[in-house]
């Protein structure tokens, strides 16, 4: 199957995932109050992904610039901004009050999504945290993420066990996009409900494929699978060559530290680590030759 078959496949079975496609996100995103928050790249890409009319959950909230930003815009019917710190959770309430959007936005002080009660929102939005801790605010969740049906995560690292969380609790990935801002690189998510196990099981099947590259080049670990993402894979662009060119050279100092050790756990470390590496190595040298491929 061909790299191109291959993306048809995965982009019919996520469709399968609700029974109604997914709505565009809305052109109101872009018709902002002038009493808006400026929002910087990152959180106007996030912003992007939320879709009209949602009841949203801004988690981590910090100013409340996004569920701010996103009232202002009308793209948003209700949301909670929740921030487990009181002083960001007061900076929060004083922008919403300034804003004067306080009969949509209601800002909360607590730990993750305790904040929410069960079916209050259907869009939460966790972003500027590892991925370690954003999956243990998931799975501390409970009944908080009832009625949810799309999560919007951004994880600064730990990303593959995030998806992995997805995947386990029936969360199916529809989008994954890279942004650069200020020589970082981010990676957001958007994940949607499947209605059933079974549907999940078979949208994941074909989504962690790990011959999506096609025939031409080997198959990918499942481990890159969960790290460099399925749909990015299928559909990688320069920020996402320049993020994994960037590991790599990462990768290759901590190689040369674990060198300097004689112990045979660190030498047993290593060879896991240079194999890994090599992986890495193949899967961007075949992704470099299909985006050359004139076909």
């Amino acid at each position: 199957m061909s790299m191109k078959e291959d993306k048809n496949k995965v982009a019919v079975e996520v469709s399968k995932v609700s029974n109604e496609a997914t709505p565009k996100v809305s052109s109101e995103a872009s018709k902002v109050s002038q009493e808006a928050p400026k929002l910087s790249k990152r959180l106007a890409a996030l912003a992007g992904l939320v879709k009209q009319g949602a009841r949203f959950a801004d988690i981590g909230t910090d100013h409340a610039l996004l569920p701010v930003h996103l009232a202002l815009s009308g793209t948003i019917a209700y949301a909670v901004a929740g921030d487990v710190n009181a002083g960001p959770a007061e900076a929060a309430r004083r922008q919403v009050l300034a804003a004067g959007v306080g009969d949509i936005v209601s800002v909360r002080h607590g730990d993750g999504l305790s904040v929410l009660a069960p079916d209050e929102v259907d869009t939460v939005c966790i972003a500027g945290m590892g991925g370690s801790l954003m999956v243990r605010l998931l799975e501390e969740a409970g009944d908080a993420l009832s009625g949810v049906t799309t999560l919007i995560l951004s994880p600064h690292v730990a990303e593959d066990q995030v998806r992995r969380w997805l995947e386990a609790n029936r969360y199916v990935l529809e989008l994954e996009r890279l942004v650069e801002e200020d020589g970082e690189i981010y990676t957001l998510l958007r994940a949607e409900r499947a209605a059933s196990a079974a549907s999940s099981e078979a949208v994941h099947a074909a989504l962690y494929d790990a011959k999506l590259l096609g025939d031409a080049c080997q198959a990918v670990p499942a481990d890159l699978l969960y790290e460099m993402g399925p749909l990015l894979l299928r559909s990688p662009d320069k920020a996402f060559m320049a993020k994994w060119r960037g590991e790599l050279a990462k990768r290759e100092r901590i190689a040369q530290g674990m060198k300097q050790s004689e112990a045979a756990d660190t030498r047993a470390k290593l060879e896991v680590w240079t194999r890994t590496t090599k992986d890495i190595e193949e899967v961007l040298a075949c992704l470099q030759g299909e985006r050359r491929s004139p076909n």
